[in-house]
């Protein structure tokens, strides 16, 4: 093997023709798209072959240099375009260095990508004949892989392969037009696109001068979703107070959201023990509250929501338990609302809250609407998800003149990829103004959980999380004339996730993005009547909302219907369908009584699903009265 360890390359007179041409600035790209394996299998001219790998060099592409270690004997010919196995084909495309170690070099790279865009397509294609849910067992995938790294590189082909051999049958196809479980989490080939893209240019984004465009980008795209939503002004960056941040999940940004609101909360009370903050929520909010209050080491409340309200918090409610918690002298210093609740996609009463939380303006109030929110696309749904409240800006400001006063909504979050298929990575939430984008476009957009956080004043953000070494400051950042959004989450380093929203908005657009999400509740509504026209013993245990439907197994015999049995009837029902792997629903217990869920949420979900859906469940039951009724004989 050819020792290029210590060899430095430069370009010798004279230089290839080819060279030349490149110095020139003429036909780069043209010699680029030639095979370099190839070109040293034709040839032992070792000029002709150096102004290829030199190429590389001055293109930015170093690691071509190593091309000089190949052997001609593989066959690496890009001249016909690979087929779905051709990964399989591809026998090395390595290159070795001196170490004995073996990576792609950029020609390599190129054919190994061209397989995997097949292999994902094909995956796509045949995505309805696989499973939902696989059949593996705990254990059964680490059995597959090492428990040491290996010592000496391995070939590619070998590593692609192990997609098919360890991943894939492991994998829940979550994406599946047969998948009702828990939310979407989508994805697309724009968003895709943007994962490649993205990591070609991979940069760790914690201010404006890593990368201008990263930081640009996600101030006007998380200004779009606000604006596709229907938020107003107050809620963009455009406005210079209010404004977006794309983060990891719904979780984080109500971690990151809960902090500022404590900072908040302590500059208008100093010297307020911690052990009095209390983190307010209800019985339905999703658990990132409480893990919140977890993490901070802070007492959490939840309120306890009444079935007669289909489980919603009303504003009564809300004045009760903050009268109680001020009488054992706590401090609630943020109440976490939400927006779509997951276990029946309740919406908390908006309008009755801002009324109580005008006489509170300490209390600083998120709207979790990790599901829900991407509803508000619909302008339909607006009414029953309270926008013009979230909207509304309070009567009276907070005596130190702060913008965010008591009575109006401080940060809002929604997923983007639990409707859309097309943004699942980042999480959208909004807080403070600040539009938290959680990895969730309407199944346009992918799951890489796209949280989005909006909040109407950046500065309780800011003036939360900003630390700021002399190694972190810049020029463009002390002037005030960028935004470094390390300064709004809780991470430094960030991935460019707003390129996924950016290539998937514009590819659907907004009429596209609600066309995915009129289908959905379509189908969902289709679900809802044909079950209940053609199902014995079943109801709704709330109303359907949006895309999610909540079913309850009931008694057909008067003589049992207490809730033991009933609950008993759901839970077989359920657990009869964690048996059948083409189909996944979850289950939920609210009230002490026991559901399935059905959330519609995959691009690929058809009528034809959901009615077969139906015949589903409809066996289902059937069989889980017969158990359950002979277990009580």
């Amino acid at each position: 093997m050819l020792d290029v360890s210590k060899r430095r390359f430069r370009p010798r007179a004279p230089l290839s023709d080819a060279w030349q041409g490149v110095r020139a600035g003429r036909h780069s790209q043209r010699i680029f798209e030639q095979p370099c394996a190839s070109k040293l299998s034709q040839t032992s001219d070792f000029q002709s072959t150096r102004s290829l790998v030199l190429l590389g060099i001055q293109k930015g592409r170093v690691h071509c240099r190593f091309a000089l270690a190949e052997s001609p004997t593989v066959d690496r010919s890009l001249s016909s375009h690979p087929g779905p196995d051709s990964i399989r084909r591809l026998q090395s495309p390595h290159v070795e260095t001196t170490a004995g170690t073996s990576f792609l070099c950029c020609v390599l790279f190129r054919k190994a990508g061209y397989a995997a865009v097949d292999r994902i397509c094909d995956y796509f294609e045949n995505l309805s004949t696989y499973d939902v849910v696989p059949k593996v067992k705990p254990g059964d995938i680490a059995q597959l892989i090492g428990d040491e790294v290996p010592e000496e590189g391995e070939q590619w082909g070998n590593i692609a392969n192990d997609f098919d051999r360890v991943i894939l049958p492991g994998i829940t196809h979550w994406q599946h037009p047969n998948f009702f479980a828990y939310f979407p989490a989508n994805t697309n080939y724009e968003c895709i696109l943007a994962d490649m893209y993205a990591g070609a240019v991979s940069n760790p984004g914690f201010n404006w001068l890593c990368s201008p465009a990263c930081t640009e980008l996600e101030s006007k795209v998380t200004d779009w979703v606000a604006k596709l939503l229907g938020l107003d002004s107050t809620w963009c960056n455009e406005g210079k107070v209010g404004g977006g941040v794309i983060m990891g999940s719904a979780s984080e940004s109500c971690l990151t959201v809960c902090i500022a609101a404590r900072e908040r909360y302590l500059r208008m009370h100093p010297g307020t023990p911690s052990s009095d903050l209390v983190i307010l929520a209800t019985t339905q909010t999703h658990s990132l509250a409480a893990k919140a209050a977890l993490i901070l080491g802070l007492d959490f409340h939840a309120i306890e929501t009444k079935k007669e309200n289909d489980w919603a918090l009303r504003g009564a409610d809300l004045e009760e338990a903050l009268a109680e918690l001020q009488a054992k002298g706590k401090k609630p210093f943020i109440l976490i609302a939400t927006l779509g609740s997951t276990s029946t996609g309740t919406i908390d009463k908006i309008a009755e809250i801002t009324a109580v939380t005008a006489k509170y303006p300490e209390l600083f109030l998120h709207i979790d609407a990790a599901w829900g929110g991407v509803f508000l696309a619909l302008p339909e749904c607006r009414k029953e998800a309270f926008l013009d409240e979230i909207n509304a800006r309070a009567s009276v400001q907070a005596e130190d003149g702060a913008i965010c006063a008591g009575g109006e909504v401080h940060s809002f979050c929604t997923n983007l990829h639990n409707a859309a298929g097309a943004v699942s990575s980042p999480s959208t939430r909004v807080a403070f103004g600040v539009l938290s984008l959680s990895n969730t476009l309407p199944s346009t957009l992918p799951a890489d959980l796209l949280a989005e956080s909006r909040i109407r004043d950046r500065a309780l953000l800011t003036t939360a999380l900003d630390v700021t070494p002399p190694y972190l400051r810049t020029a463009q950042a002390s002037a005030g004339l960028v935004t470094d959004y390390r300064n709004m989450s809780i991470s430094l380093g960030r991935r460019f996730r707003s390129l996924k929203i950016w290539f998937a908005l514009r590819s659907y657009g907004v009429a596209g993005f609600r066309a995915h999400l009129r289908k959905l509740n379509k189908l969902a509504e289709t679900f809802e009547h044909d079950l209940l026209q053609r199902t014995k013993g079943v109801e709704l245990f709330t109303p359907r909302r949006f895309s999610l439907v909540v079913l309850r197994v009931t008694s057909t015999d008067p003589s049992r219907n207490d809730l033991a049995y009933e609950n008993a009837l759901n839970a077989r029902t359920f657990k009869l369908s964690t048996a059948d792997h083409s189909i996944m629903l979850t289950t939920t217990i609210v009230g002490g009584e026991e559901c399935v869920r059905v959330a519609i949420g995959s691009p690929y979900t058809e009528e034809k699903h959901v009615k077969e859906l139906v015949d589903k469940i409809n066996d289902l039951i059937a069989r889980a009265r017969e158990e359950v009724d002979a277990e009580r004989v």
